[in-house]
């Protein structure tokens, strides 16, 4: 099941639940916003329910899909994927023991990436920073959390980073990762998978340059070395999350160091069993 928020025609924000190229507006039963589903016990059975009543249904072409996040923070954890911390540590010689310890510590590396307000839906644009030379996408499986720190789903995530001024300096990371239109998530929340069957999921990472295709990379969710009970334990650690959280898990996919992000450029992220989260890239 894929739970969503869109916007109707009459600009009216819905929660909705996409099949076959349709959604089937759940706002008109009730359900005013995602957290009541994502923080109920039995959450499928609430969904099957719903779905049987006799519901309004849009095509996908008739509505616009919104960021799946509501009053959630967003956060992220980095170097979970071997590729992730070769290309951290390639970043700057500065830097390459703290990547290379965190890899094998027993406690992640985890910080804040954006509110909630901030985050930007499929389709609309992502930025790559001014003062910044090499700017980067980080195609991510996203882990919807409720507030009992419980997994209630995933979504795809793009953590745009300033890879520059990262490698400048470990104590710039919030400069090169937190930035207006820094973070993408979307398009949908895809309920009632275990971890078991997302780690068989592909991730899958394309970027156009005007007619061509100047990037292309695979990477699998079975690769994130540690387990999302694991990444969610830490996350919850001495904090606590009363609309819960989004988890991005970090990437697999590096484009090569002689590539950066240019003004036009679009970017697809694809998750089996998820779907496309598509941006353009501004200047911010």
């Amino acid at each position: 099941m894929k739970l969503c928020r869109f916007q109707n025609s009459q600009s009216q924000i819905r929660i909705g639940l996409i099949e076959e190229g349709s959604v089937q507006d759940l706002t008109a039963a009730g359900i005013g916003q995602m957290a009541a589903l994502l923080e109920a016990g039995d959450r499928l059975s609430e969904l099957s329910i719903l779905t049987r009543q006799n519901l309004p249904r849009f095509s996908l072409n008739e509505v616009r899909l919104l960021a799946p996040v509501e009053r959630q923070e967003v956060w992220a954890v980095g170097v979970t994927y071997l590729r992730s911390k070769k290309a951290r540590m390639e970043e700057s010689d500065f830097s390459a023991t703290a990547y290379d310890r965190v890899y094998d510590a027993p406690r992640p590396e985890l910080f804040f990436k954006c509110l909630p307000e901030k985050v930007v839906p499929s389709g609309d644009v992502v930025g790559i920073r001014k003062d910044a030379r090499w700017n980067v996408p980080e195609p991510e499986l996203a882990l919807v959390i409720n507030s009992r720190g419980q997994l209630a789903g995933y979504t795809i995530g793009n953590d745009m980073s300033a890879r520059d001024i990262e490698g400048e300096n470990l104590l710039y990371l919030p400069q090169a990762k937190i930035y207006d239109r820094s973070c993408s998530i979307g398009p949908s929340v895809t309920l009632g998978v275990d971890e078991a069957t997302a780690r068989a999921w592909a991730i899958h990472l394309q970027i156009q340059r005007g007619p061509q295709i100047v990037f292309e990379g695979t990477t699998s969710v079975g690769q994130i070395k540690r387990t999302f009970d694991e990444l969610i334990a830490y996350l919850f650690r001495s904090q606590t999350f009363p609309c819960g959280a989004v988890l991005l898990t970090g990437t697999g996919i590096v484009p090569p160091d002689d590539f950066t992000l240019k003004c036009g450029d679009r970017i697809r992220i694809s998750i089996d069993g998820i779907g496309t989260l598509e941006n353009s890239v501004v200047e911010v």
